[in-house]
């Protein structure tokens, strides 16, 4: 099975991302972002580890805004397996110090998890302008793993809603961009 799963979307535009973890105010430029966890019917079920960044069109840069694991694991045992999330962890992911302040969290139930970000806040700062991709992965233990690509380029010109599917490990992604 291919894990990547591509979504075109021609002139799709998402805001300079800042983590907030919270709603953005009313007219604030970013993203509000809701990563759906599917409820698989399997013997043995865990919770996907699942990371969110954004690296630039000819990947040679990656910058983390989410990574939900196992943060309180005993002796940080939840890291162990953060490998696991393969292109976020090829990217960014093992050089970055854990936990990381506004973007680690725990693993999240199955269900429609919300999390939004500001243009100029951390983590991402001021997004250069130019063309880049969302990525979403999810790997679980006993299970599988999957991304999800969504180009956009920066700055946005009119407020856009994205989405995309994941087949097994991630079902809908919807990205409200604001300007």
């Amino acid at each position: 099975m291919d894990i990547n799963h591509r979504v075109i979307l021609s002139g799709l535009s998402i805001g300079a991302l800042g983590a907030s973890g919270l709603a953005a105010p009313a007219g604030a430029a970013g993203i509000d972002l809701t990563v759906t966890i599917p409820q698989l019917k399997v013997a043995e079920y865990h919770r996907p580890y699942v990371a969110i960044w954004i690296e630039s069109k000819d990947s040679a840069a990656a910058k983390t805004v989410a990574i939900w694991y196992e943060a309180k694991n005993k002796d940080n045992g939840g890291q162990t397996w953060l490998r696991d999330v393969r292109q976020w962890w090829r990217k960014s992911g093992r050089t970055l110090k854990l936990p990381a302040d506004g973007i680690s969290g725990a693993t999240r139930a199955p269900g429609a998890q919300k999390i939004s970000f500001m243009a100029g806040r951390a983590p991402m700062g001021n997004l250069a302008p130019g063309n880049y991709e969302l990525v979403v992965e999810a790997a679980r233990e006993v299970g599988g793993r999957e991304a999800l690509r969504l180009p956009f380029a920066w700055p946005p010109k009119a407020a856009q809603t994205v989405r995309a599917a994941g087949k097994t490990e991630l079902g809908a992604i919807t990205a409200v961009i604001k300007p």
